[in-house]
């Protein structure tokens, strides 16, 4: 690792939607392979972080949705890149569905499973906040939306 920059966490959010008792995920091809994730992506310049999980949420599903509240933020490490991501997850409702919407590079299909079956799918997860976002939600942890202020 170098001293000549400064650290800086990747900063994402991830769309954590349940209905009828099953999450909507992302089947998306990663360098290491296919995982599956929350609609989740980076944080843009210009943009709030409720802004950006509705914009992540409708590239990579097609579904248009509105954050009710804040699950939480999350750090994980990405050693293989010396990389921090630290990602706020909001729970959010379905407000729309544009048919026939191109996802985004990468995105090989949207998909809903109960907890059941995310923890038994066959493909590996992107990550372990992908386990835990669910378990949290399951768990009830809510915050307010304005829990992080943008000014």
């Amino acid at each position: 690792m170098s001293d000549s920059y400064p650290w800086l966490p990747h900063v994402v959010v991830a769309a954590i939607v349940e209905q009828d008792g099953r999450f909507l995920l992302v089947e998306e091809h990663t360098a290491e392979g296919l995982r599956l994730n929350q609609p989740a992506g980076h944080w843009e310049r210009g943009e709030t972080l409720i802004e950006a999980v509705r914009r992540e949420a409708l590239e990579e599903t097609a579904h248009r949705v509105e954050p009710t509240a804040l699950l939480g933020c999350y750090t994980t490490p990405y050693p293989r890149r010396d990389i921090t991501y630290l990602r706020f997850a909001y729970v959010c409702n379905v407000t729309g569905f544009d048919v026939g919407r191109a996802l985004d590079d990468g995105i090989v299909r949207a998909l809903w499973l109960t907890a059941e079956e995310l923890a038994s799918h066959p493909t590996p997860h992107r990550s372990p906040l992908v386990k835990r976002c669910v378990e949290d939600y399951l768990d009830g942890r809510r915050f307010p939306l304005d829990f992080v202020r943008h000014t």
